[in-house]
């Protein structure tokens, strides 16, 4: 009797764990029951595959959550899910998920810094953004330079203009080193190339002047243009006389409109004022505005002037300037 039993307990159990089996492999075999619009999820620091398995299950994706903390401990993926966002798609499977969280490929997210941005408008841009982690909230220019690791650099212009992608969780810190590095190994890449004879004495002078050049150009075409204007004014002593320069001079008071006073105003960064470079860039300029000041347009022009359909009519003698200037600007 006592083997009878014994021996229907092991067919019993043999029926259970094929049953058991069959169950396993149908769940791995199955997709969860993500949305069709997906889900973001996110795999917090610390976390491990039971926490993932019970908030899909409370979530209603998952009406097994042994079977995956199972799976996962039978492929090793348990022990190297990597924290982050992800999205999950529909028709995902259970090895698909396990295989999705040990890549770590996390959710990106994107944020552009604009040619022509002051500093101000980056951290604006920055503080804004939902996917940054932020940690120099109210903190004052120079002490976020300090916290950057550059304490001595004015932060006008030290930042490349472009589109950064980043996992959320990203600080602000980290994301504002990274477009300073950006904006340093340009410079370095650049600088060495330069043409000859130019007025530029060190990267950071081809960086004011870029940063001008980029606020006075309404057309990409037209930069290395201007920046030839700029070049011969330097080389002949002349003053730049750039509005953008006097507009930043003019910081909040600026309202749209350059008044006579203002272009007296005794300001470094008042080109009307004063002969030279700004003591620092006046925006961000991007890499083409850079290349520009670098390789300047040939040319006699030592003038130009807004034709008010984002170009300009560029002029080598006062004369001719004025002529230009009564055409398009007294005219309109």
């Amino acid at each position: 009797m006592p083997q009878r039993i014994i021996g229907l307990t092991i067919i019993l159990a043999s029926f259970v764990f094929a049953w058991l089996m069959m169950d396993f492999n149908n769940f791995i075999d199955t997709p969860l029951g993500i949305p069709t619009d997906g889900e973001v999820y996110e795999l917090r620091l610390g976390s491990t595959v039971s926490t993932l398995a019970n908030d899909l299950h409370e979530m209603g994706y998952l009406d097994k959550p042994f079977y995956l903390r199972l799976l996962a401990r039978w492929d090793g993926s348990a022990k190297k899910i990597k924290a982050g966002e992800y999205q999950f798609s529909p028709g995902m499977k259970p090895r698909d998920l396990l295989n999705l969280l040990t890549s770590g490929k996390v959710m990106s997210y994107s944020l552009t810094l604009v040619e022509g941005w002051n500093f101000k408008q980056v951290l604006q841009a920055v503080g804004q953004h939902s996917a940054l982690t932020q940690t120099l909230k109210d903190l004052p220019p120079g002490e976020i330079m300090k916290e950057l690791g550059y304490p001595d650099e004015h932060p006008e212009g030290r930042f490349l203009p472009d589109t950064y992608r980043f996992p959320r969780g990203t600080t602000d810190k980290a994301f504002l080193r990274r477009a300073h590095e950006a904006m340093r190994k340009i410079l370095e890449s650049e600088w060495p190339e330069r043409q000859e004879g130019l007025p530029l004495k060190t990267p950071y002078e081809a960086l004011i002047l870029a940063s001008i050049v980029e606020k006075e150009t309404g057309l990409a075409s037209e930069r290395p243009a201007i920046a030839g204007v700029f070049i011969r004014r330097l080389k002949k002593g002349m003053k730049l006389q750039t509005d953008p320069t006097v507009i930043y001079a003019m910081g909040d008071e600026y309202k749209g409109n350059i008044r006579r006073r203002d272009l007296k105003r005794d300001s470094p960064y008042n080109t009307y004022v004063h002969k030279g470079l700004t003591p620092t860039p006046i925006s961000m300029p991007g890499a083409d505005a850079i290349r520009s000041v670098l390789h300047p347009e040939d040319g006699k022009a030592l003038y130009f002037v807004a034709r008010g359909d984002g170009s300009h009519q560029f002029s080598a003698t006062l004369k001719q300037h004025n002529q230009a200037v009564r055409k398009y600007q007294l005219k309109r």
